[in-house]
């Protein structure tokens, strides 16, 4: 049975604290065929001390250094526009997600009726907030950069122990520099992950292009969540390592050409291919003449197309019978 991968439109800040750009990227998001757009909620002040700094590539994506909380204030909607945005995808028919990055956002959030809560890679050490979300018993999205294997372990661990479902968890591998370089990708770590801990897998790609969510498919992943903008120009940290909308889209129909050419796990000849094996395969043909009551021979037998007669498989059976009937040279025995 063709798998359907959850294919998720991450919209994050990119809206830059203006709801009309959000609005937009909603309509983008769906007009790519995606199945759910995200953002990320949070209360700066509640997420972020005034003293912390701006990662390197923030600095750089930006092109200004401020601290993190300045740079959080300038980028997130006030916390109740996610109920309007969370009411036009309802109207136009996709999911929305948010990642909460406090637990007044979560509380928010689950009060929206979500029934998909997605954990950041930056939560996954954060004891109080896995256990508020375990205590939910939604469905979850796990991200892991930065995480080693013991440290998603530990998360999982305290994520049941609240009271959620393992079978309802989702670990995305990820890289949390933006753009990730191709050479800390690292695919493998992916496949190896969710077979070791037995949970469903997927990858939250940060790296430029498509190439690499395609090949995560391709390697089992049930989940795939990118980085999309209206405008890579913008100002913020996200934009350069975002797909543009038609990128987006891109992707998206790369993805489920691809959950077709998956398949199934059977080797047979399939229906599309099926009328091309009587004019590709052969069959035991007469290499001359034939008389009835002769001896069929490597002398008077040969292999040809067309292979709707006797399979060539079949050359040891048929060497040393006699022949029923007259052949004429290239007919079919």
């Amino acid at each position: 049975m063709k798998k359907h991968v959850y294919i998720i439109a991450e919209a994050g800040v990119n809206h830059n604290a203006n709801i009309d750009t959000a609005y937009k990227m909603i309509d983008a998001a769906k007009a790519s065929g995606a199945d759910a757009v995200k953002f990320q909620t949070a209360v700066p002040e509640l997420v972020i001390s005034k003293f912390a700094q701006m990662a390197d590539y923030q600095i750089k994506n930006i092109g200004q250094q401020m601290t993190q909380l300045e740079m959080a204030k300038a980028i997130h909607l006030p916390i109740t526009d996610y109920k309007k945005l969370s009411q036009y995808c309802d109207h136009l028919g996709i999911t929305f997600l948010s990642t909460a990055f406090d637990l007044v956002s979560l509380d928010y959030l689950m009060q929206l009726g979500l029934e998909i809560f997605k954990i950041p890679s930056g939560e996954i050490t954060n004891l109080p907030y896995l256990k508020v979300i375990g205590a939910y018993r939604k469905k979850i999205i796990l991200s892991t950069g930065m995480a080693t294997l013991n440290e998603v372990k530990a998360a999982l661990d305290v994520l049941v122990n609240s009271g959620a479902n393992i079978n309802d968890i989702t670990i995305l591998h990820a890289n949390t520099e933006y753009p990730t370089p191709m050479c800390d990708v690292n695919l493998n770590a992916m496949v190896a992950m969710g077979q070791t801990l037995g949970v469903n897998y997927g990858y939250s790609d940060h790296t430029l292009g498509i190439e690499v969510d395609i090949a995560a498919v391709a390697m089992g992943a049930s989940v795939i969540e990118k980085h999309f903008t209206l405008d890579k120009a913008m100002q913020g940290p996200d934009h350069v390592a975002s797909l543009s909308p038609k990128e987006l889209t891109e992707m998206v129909k790369c993805i489920r050409n691809i959950e077709q050419a998956l398949g199934t796990h059977v080797k047979s000849p399939s229906p599309s291919e099926e009328k091309n094996i009587a004019n590709a395969r052969k069959s035991l043909v007469a290499k001359q003449d034939i008389k009835a009551g002769d001896v069929f021979s490597d002398e008077n037998l040969c292999v040809k197309r067309p292979g709707n007669g006797i399979s060539p498989m079949n050359w040891e059976t048929v060497i040393g019978t006699k022949a029923t009937r007259d052949y004429q040279e290239d007919e079919l025995i």
